[in-house]
Parts: structure tokens; sequence; C-alpha cells
């Protein structure tokens, strides 16, 4: 039998293989353990084990390091991390209680970017993991079907001495069908990777693991909690407009975009938005294609429709809804949805080589172009950078999109000096308000602060202009009036 035709037609459990509850594999990982957990766009995350790491661990004087693939679920970033048993955490979180710990600094916490993300575990340089705790759909003898993301899963179980399975009887085992699991060899004898389109598959459908390493299997029965986007609001559906006549024109004048147009969306309410208002639109007859980090309800609407050739991700990260839509029907879209490891969904290689048009949102940009995508003020810490900052450094047009308000419009999102800086004037092309586009391209540092300032609110444009005024009073290339810059946003 192949790969794909075991997970779907084989025992999700053989019994063979160590079966255990989730409190006997919790008692298996060591209290100050470092634990590498499946998980990407909050789904596919494991959650039984979790769950009984948190109920012991008033019994226990649990340290654990937790290393995800990306934003995981509520078992780990709520409830685990409620007992003060996570005592370091990479690197993304994003819920209320995960976020408090890090702003109080009762949890150590570090941002990290994705692309890099596999290899650094791997090889030893950000964590060495004693146990990988993975969410699949299926396992085997030396293998395993992630479910609804895959992530860092495959080089967390290389990473990891010891490997607990939860195979979760929630998720559809069809899920293997989208999976194209590609596992490169270390530098410096890494080939370039084989994916030329992004519904291209060059992989297989799961991921091999050592039996050895194989401690238990807990069975569960639990889908990931879903996706809540808020309905669009008329701020949203402006940007989506400019959003929209910017791509019209991209396609028409650029032979790169014009070829193949090739999207990436960022994660969340104002993203979803964004791909929901392709449906119907001019783009959705261009042979659009989508090579990203996750897919979305959005997306979906555009497969269904036709309007969307192909779309290539690591995460299924969908309402509910969206999950009873893909789980009723999974084969409906195995053809042309491609779930990869997130090293290959954000490789800057393939983002560069497909041309791929990035569209990402942001906290707040500077009227010189550098954007700030995790941090209020410079300090408190909302969620993490995330694949924003693999798509925005290599993406053939880095476009950043945003409301122009924030705080009930109390507070200009467009602001003199940057805060915290996520992404450098050099990796932003575009900036899309509710006012308007500003194309940064072959700009100068005044000439890019004139674009920004124009699609800034219209409360704050002339505060703004004065700045600038100011600051252009002294010599040097990029103007600042470092006393008032930040004086400015209070």
């Amino acid at each position: 039998m192949t790969a794909l035709s075991t997970v779907l037609d084989g025992e999700r459990v053989p019994p063979d293989l160590p079966e255990r509850s989730a409190a006997a594999a919790a008692e298996t990982v060591a209290d100050d353990a470092t634990l590498a957990v499946s998980g990407f766009g909050s789904v596919g995350y494991p959650k039984a084990t979790p769950e009984a790491l948190a109920a012991a661990a008033d019994d226990r004087s649990l340290s654990l390091t937790v290393v995800s693939g990306g934003s995981t679920g509520p078992p780990i970033d709520t409830t685990l991390v409620e007992t003060g048993a996570v005592a370091r955490r990479f690197p993304y979180q994003a819920t209320p209680q995960a976020r408090r710990a890090a702003n109080e600094r009762t949890m150590g916490f570090a941002d990290r970017g994705i692309a890099g993300l596999s290899d650094e575990v791997r090889f030893g340089r950000l964590v060495d993991p004693d146990v990988a705790v993975v969410e699949a759909v299926g396992v085997g003898n030396g293998w395993l079907a992630p479910s609804t993301s895959i992530g860092q899963t495959p080089a967390y179980v290389r990473a990891a001495d010891e490997l607990i399975v939860e195979v979760n009887a929630a998720q559809p085992r069809a899920l293997a069908r989208f999976h194209d699991v590609i596992v490169r060899d270390p530098s410096p004898n890494r080939e370039p990777l084989a994916v030329t389109a992004p519904g291209e598959r060059v992989g297989e459908p799961v991921v091999r693991f050592d039996p050895a390493k194989l401690r238990a299997v807990v069975r569960t029965d639990r889908r990931d909690d879903p996706y809540e986007f808020r309905d669009p609001t008329a701020t949203d559906r402006t940007i989506a407009d400019h959003l929209l006549e910017f791509l019209e024109t991209e396609i028409r004048r650029d032979p790169v975009v014009g070829a193949a147009p090739t999207l990436q969306f960022g994660v969340g309410s104002l993203g979803n938005a964004l791909m929901g208002a392709l449906s119907g639109s001019p783009l959705a007859d261009a042979g659009l294609r989508y090579y990203g980090e996750v897919i979305q309800d959005g997306l979906l609407d555009l497969l269904d429709e036709g309007g969307l050739s192909a779309a290539s991700a690591t995460s299924l990260a969908l309402s509910e809804a969206g999950q009873d839509r893909l789980f009723a029907e999974p084969e409906r879209y195995a053809d042309r949805v491609v779930l990869r490891p997130s090293d290959v969904s954000n490789a800057p290689a393939l983002i560069d080589r497909l041309g791929v048009v990035a569209v990402n949102s942001a906290v707040g940009v500077d009227i010189y172009g550098h954007v700030n995508s995790t941090h209020v003020r410079g300090s408190r810490l909302l969620n993490g950078v995330g694949g924003s900052v693999d798509f925005n450094r290599n993406a053939h047009c880095t476009v950043v999109t945003l409301p122009s308000t924030a705080g009930d419009g109390d507070l200009s999102t467009v602001v003199p000096m940057a805060t915290h800086v996520d992404h450098t004037e050099h990796d932003t092309d575009v900036i899309v308000t509710e006012h308007g586009v500003a194309d940064l391209r072959g700009t100068t540092p005044t000439e890019r602060a004139e674009r920004v300032i124009a699609v800034a609110d219209p409360a704050f444009r002339a505060d703004l202009r004065r700045y600038l005024d100011r600051a252009r009073k002294a010599t040097g290339h990029v103007p600042h009036d470092l006393e008032r810059a930040f004086d400015w946003q209070r």
C-alpha cells in the first residue's frame, strides 16, 4: 500500500503501538522538559497531553519550555500557561493569557520568524527538544499523518529525543490528501526545493520518524477551536477596494504579476476580509494562485467559485463553518490545496521564485515606511512577527494594509517614528489604508513621507505634515525631530 492509502484505509492506531491515556503520557514528560509541539495558525495542536500536564501542575514543579510551529490553541497557550508551568515560550502566541504572561515577564518569550525555525530547532540553535507532542489523523510504525497543520512538525519530530502522538478521530483522515511533506537535507549539502508552482506536490503525505522514539499514542476526539472572524467593517471594505484597484493595475503593469498573479495574505480578520473581497472581482478571472501560510475561509470561497487555481500553505485556519465545509467534502479541495512544512511554505527561495505579492497587516507604520507588526507603543507585545518577516522581506511586491486609526479613532496608526520596527523601509513597497494607496517604490525618504501622510487619517495629517516640516529644517538624509518624534504620539 502507498503511504496515502495506508492512512486512508488502515487503522488510525495499529494494535502494536504503545497506547496510553493523556495522564500517563504526561507522566513521561520531565518537569523541566523542552516540548516541541505541533500547531500553526491556532490549529493542529495537541489537546489532551497539555491539559493533562496542566491538571498535574499542582502536584509537580513544572518549568517547561514550549516551542511550537506558530500559534497553538487554548490547551497550551491558555490552560497550561495559566498554571505557571510554562517558563519559556517560542516563537508565537495568540491568547490573552499567554500575552499577559509575556508582557508581565512571568513567562520568558522570544519572538521569532518562521522560515528558519525548523533549522534553529533541528540543529540545536534555539532549543534542544526532549519531547515532541504532535497531533495526527493516523499513526503507524515510523510514520504519522499530521492533521490541520504541518508547521514545523517534521523538524521537531526529528530533533526530539522522544515522541508523543495524539491521534484525533474528530479530524478526517482525508486531510492526509492535502499534505506534501518535504524534509530538506542539512546545509551545506542542501539541494534546491523542487516546487515550481503552488499546486505542485513533490513530497509525501506523512512525517517519518524513528520508531524507537515513540513513547505514547493518545487518542483524542475533539476539533480545533475554530477561528472567529469578525464581520468586515466599512473600513475593511474600503481598504479591500483600494487593494483590488492596486492589484488590477499591477497585473497590467508588471509582467511578473501579470504572468501568474500569486498572492499571500496574513492570518486574521482583515486578511480574511481581503481574501473574501477577491470573490467576484476581475482578479478572480486572472488565474489567481495563493502561496502563503494559512488557508482561511475567504480562500475556500474563491476555490468554490473557481477564482483560485491552487492554494499552498501550512495550515487550515478556518471558522467553524469553514471546518464543516472542508471536512464534509475534503476531496473537493484536495487537488487544489496543498499543505507543506513551514520551512517550505515560508522558504525565501520559493517566495521569490513564484513572484509572490505579499499582503500583511500591521499595528502601525511611520512616515518613512517602517512597519510595526507586534508591539503597542514599542513595549506591549500583541502576538508575534510570525511569517510576515519571511514574506515581506522576500516577496516580489510587499503590501502592508491597516486602518489609519486605532482606539475608536483617537490614535493614528501612522506616526512620525515607529516605536518598534519589525519590517524596515527597505522591505515595504506599498501601504494601503482606507484613505488610499501609498506606493513607496523608487522614492526618497521625504517623498515616502509625503505619500504615507497622504493616506493617514485626515484628522492627523496636518500634525504629521507639521512634524515633517520641522524635521526638514535640519540636515540629514532622513529628517527627524527626535525630541518630538515620540511626544507627538502622546
